[in-house]
């Protein structure tokens, strides 16, 4: 077996050489800890019972109304200083999401509940994800699905495999 030394000057990837095992190990294994993926959010969910958190929209109230994960709390950022402890229970892990990966809302939003003494993950992906996976969703004319995006969601099968 040949292996071939790639020089930092022509490889724009490995300018900056990955991470020890180790390091990696630790990041990635931190990140799980801080983000939760769309699917497995509703597959936790789907199984019926109560799945061990809550899912907290902190988008405005405009948002919230265009469409919202069923059975999410509506708790904008801004707000969440003021009202967090009279919705939320301090026990109970919390979920946030706000409009998509260009949006950095449910990140603030983690911030703040974790300020607060909350247990807290962010949803990779926020609500575009969730109905671009094919997920249902609540709007003020009712529920709403749509078909799953095949860039972003296995177009036969219930798991991507991840």
């Amino acid at each position: 077996m040949t292996s071939q030394v790639i020089t930092s000057a022509s490889n724009p990837v490995l300018r900056v050489p990955p991470a020890a095992p180790a390091a990696a190990a630790a990041y990635f294994g931190a990140s799980l800890a801080f983000h939760a993926d769309v699917s497995d959010v509703a597959a936790a969910l789907a199984a019926g019972g109560e799945p061990g958190f809550v899912v907290l929209d902190s988008r405005s109230t405009a948002s919230w109304d265009q469409g919202h994960i069923p059975g999410a709390v509506h708790l904008p950022t801004a707000l969440i200083a003021g009202q967090a402890r009279e919705l939320l229970d301090p026990a109970v892990p919390v979920i946030t999401y706000c409009w998509g990966p260009g949006c950095n809302g449910a990140t603030r939003a983690a911030l703040a509940l974790a300020e607060l003494g909350y247990q807290v993950k962010e949803m990779l992906g926020g609500f575009e994800y969730w109905v671009r996976e094919g997920f249902e969703f609540e709007t003020l004319r009712g529920r709403e699905r749509r078909g799953a995006d095949t860039l972003t969601a296995p177009a036969d099968f219930e798991e991507c495999g991840c």
